[in-house]
């Protein structure tokens, strides 16, 4: 997912571009908005954590483009094309590492398992598959 800070700088092309220059191909793409409801549910292991709210007030507050990328071990590839999660920390060469310098205002997410995947495409494009 292409966050909303990405996405208001104008970075979804390069984010993009670097996936598909790395050999993954997009499967499914939209662009919106995550209302409460959705943030809720696709956060829902941080719900009670102290940095939630704060989280799911960047999340809603803008456009971001939701993508089902595919390819071989797509999701340890796009994982390290993202970076560490703290973008001060980030190395060069990763999109976070060229792009952020936060730890919640990172540009991107990505699911860090294949059940996360399946539970968050199933939220994003719900019928897929």
């Amino acid at each position: 997912m292409v966050k909303p800070d990405a996405v208001r700088r104008g970075l979804v092309g390069e984010v993009v571009g670097r996936f598909e220059r790395k050999g993954l191909r997009i499967e499914a793409m939209v662009l919106r908005r995550m209302d409460g409801e959705l943030a809720d549910q696709h956060y829902a292991e941080h719900l009670t954590k102290p940095f939630y709210p704060p989280l799911r007030e960047f999340m809603t507050g803008g456009e971001l483009v939701a993508m089902i990328l595919v390819g071989d071990n797509a999701i340890a590839v796009v994982r390290a094309m993202c970076g560490a999660t703290d973008g001060r920390k980030a190395d060069p060469g990763t999109i976070r590492g060229d792009f952020s310098l936060s730890n919640r205002e990172n540009l991107i997410h990505a699911s860090d398992s294949v059940e996360s995947a399946k539970r968050e495409i199933a939220l994003w494009f719900p019928g897929h598959g």
